[in-house]
């Protein structure tokens, strides 16, 4: 394995799910438009910052041990499927949050897999 590919298969990953939680705390904002007072404000903001800062945990969980990664990003995509059942189209659950929930995990498992030969002479 080639020493561009181990970067790839290591960093890829990582740089998905910074990025899926700078998307998923885009819908944070939508609190700053209901009139609430500057206390209620905050506390409405903090609350729609807990997926961000689920996803932020378990990425740094799964920074050191990439099988927890592989899991727990699968079961969030899971479970972000069977909570909004029948609420959008299917095609909104793959593209937008369930599909890269399930994109990192799966990288994060062939992270895991190739742990030895990706983390050998970086």
């Amino acid at each position: 394995m080639t020493k561009p590919v181990k970067q790839l298969l290591f960093w890829i990953p990582r740089i998905l799910c910074i990025l899926l939680a700078v998307f998923v705390s885009l819908f944070a904002f939508d609190v700053f438009g209901e009139g609430y007072s500057f206390w209620k404000t905050i506390l409405a903001l903090l609350i729609h910052l807990i997926p961000t800062g689920i996803i932020l945990v378990v990425l740094a969980v799964s920074w050191r041990w990439e099988w927890v990664g592989a899991i727990i990003f699968s079961a969030l995509g899971v479970l972000y499927i069977v909570m909004f059942w029948g609420r959008v189209k299917w095609h909104v659950y793959l593209l937008i949050i369930s599909g890269p929930l399930f994109l990192v995990g799966f990288l994060f498992l062939i992270n895991w897999l190739y742990r030895k030969q990706i983390r050998a002479g970086s």
